[in-house]
């Protein structure tokens, strides 16, 4: 949901870019609680590394989770003749699983060969327990490169062990990034105490700042070092990337230098000295070009919540609240329930493992009718098709009575939609597995 505040500091934005024009870029707003525009991806990396357990030079606030994982896939994926392979989970979001084929075959590789997709073991469950994960890395410890896995699983909401298969994949000197669009601002982390390598996030669903908002990347402090007297010695004193201006110290970030361009001597350029790039330590000396600040205003006006409370108080509430969703979709056959064989739960079932998603799979057929009795009672929920419904109670503004609600609309839909028939305020009707009239459209 969009934060009462959002509105306010875009407004806010707009009105200093109006009257300060260029201005604004470095001059303080004292008409404004946002500062300088120069200043804004810093002061939003700051105020996310609490959500996500980093230090603050561990974050940036940048590009979107596909540019970012491609970033981070084009620095630490460094395949070798003998060490080559790609671990991934087998139904990764597609952009993940896009972006590890297209860095595969950048190298020359053939993702056939180079890339390893984790399965559960049996094809009728969806859960990937985390000693398979572990055997996996096992099996392929002589040829894997890199490991990219999800925080939390999409599709069934699963949260996988960070902290263990992280730390089993160092003991083989692999190195580990997650994706962690679905675990950042849903439950705790603590990247930097687990020390992984990297990681990506956007920010458009827990962290509610719309869609196509700015994403987010954490680089572990260990990666960010920058030696400037290797460089001095004219040696790689930073990790490979690929870099930009934006991610260039800022002490010599406006004074574009190349050491190897003549204009400098030709058009008098004013530099005291003219040296190659040389990044900020931390995330930040991965950033490429500056991002939108307008972009970035959202995002502050979320983080200022989030700021009036924890991770921690969240978790707390958020297991609850799942917990309590989970009692009132058990199935209660005993007490005649007509809804209590036309789904099930397919997220674990240990709260732990899991965030405030529940993934409940309908009997095939009833999707569309079960979507659009919801979309006519005014809730919202996500479907992913063919059969699967992902219910998520967000802690910062869910309430209990939601879920109570929730729960009482989405049992008579599913008997509705397994009688045939969900019949709409205009008069129409839906029949089970037709496409609701105008949902193909929003979707």
């Amino acid at each position: 949901l969009q934060p009462r505040r959002t509105a306010d500091r875009i407004a806010a934005h707009l009105g200093a870019w109006a009257t300060k024009g260029v201005l604004g870029h470095f001059k303080p707003h004292e008409d404004s609680e946002l500062p300088p525009f120069v200043d804004l991806d810093d002061i939003a990396a700051q105020r996310t590394a609490p959500i996500v357990g980093a230090m603050s030079g561990e974050v940036a606030v940048m590009e979107t989770l596909s540019a970012n994982l491609h970033l981070m896939l084009a620095s630490f994926y460094q395949p070798t003749k003998e060490k080559f392979k790609i671990i991934i989970e087998g139904k990764a979001f597609p952009s993940d699983h896009y972006a590890v084929e297209s860095q595969i075959r950048h190298h020359g590789l053939d993702p056939e060969n180079a890339m390893i997709l984790i399965e559960p073991p049996d094809t009728d469950e969806a859960i990937i327990e985390t000693s398979h994960i572990l055997s996996i890395i096992d099996q392929n410890v002589s040829e894997t490169a890199l490991i990219l896995l999800p925080g939390i699983q999409y599709y069934t909401g699963q949260y996988l062990d960070i902290a263990t298969i992280t730390a089993h994949a160092h003991s083989h000197d692999i190195t580990i990034g997650w994706d962690l669009a679905h675990a950042v601002g849903n439950v705790e982390l603590q990247l930097h105490e687990w020390d992984v390598d990297f990681a990506v996030w956007c920010s458009y669903k827990y962290l509610n700042c719309g869609p196509g908002a700015i994403g987010g990347l954490f680089v572990h402090e260990k990666h960010g070092t920058v030696d400037r007297t290797a460089l001095e010695d004219g040696h790689a004193g930073y990790r490979p990337r690929l870099s930009g201006w934006w991610g260039g110290d800022k002490a010599t970030r406006f004074q574009m230098g190349n050491r190897k361009s003549n204009l400098h001597e030709t058009l008098s350029f004013q530099t005291n000295q003219i040296l190659d790039f040389v990044p900020i330590a931390g995330a930040a000396g991965f950033q490429v070009g500056n991002p939108c600040a307008l972009a970035i205003c959202p995002l502050l006006a979320s983080l200022e919540i989030f700021a009036l409370t924890s991770m921690s108080a969240l978790r707390v509430k958020s297991l609850s609240m799942t917990r309590y969703l989970e009692e009132l979709l058990i199935p209660r056959a005993a007490q005649g329930d007509d809804a209590s064989e036309l789904y099930r739960i397919i997220t674990p079932p240990d709260p732990a493992q899991r965030g405030a998603q529940l993934s409940i799979l309908l009997k095939p057929g009833l999707l569309e009718g079960v979507m659009a009795e919801l979309e006519e009672q005014g809730v919202v929920v996500d479907e992913r098709k063919p059969d699967v419904i992902r219910v998520a109670p967000a802690p910062l503004y869910n309430s209990f009575s939601d879920v109570w609600d929730f729960v009482v609309i989405f049992r008579k839909a599913c008997i509705d939609a397994h009688k045939g028939q969900v019949q709409h305020k205009d008069g129409s009707a839906s029949m089970a597995g037709a496409e609701s009239k105008g949902w193909s459209h929003i979707k």
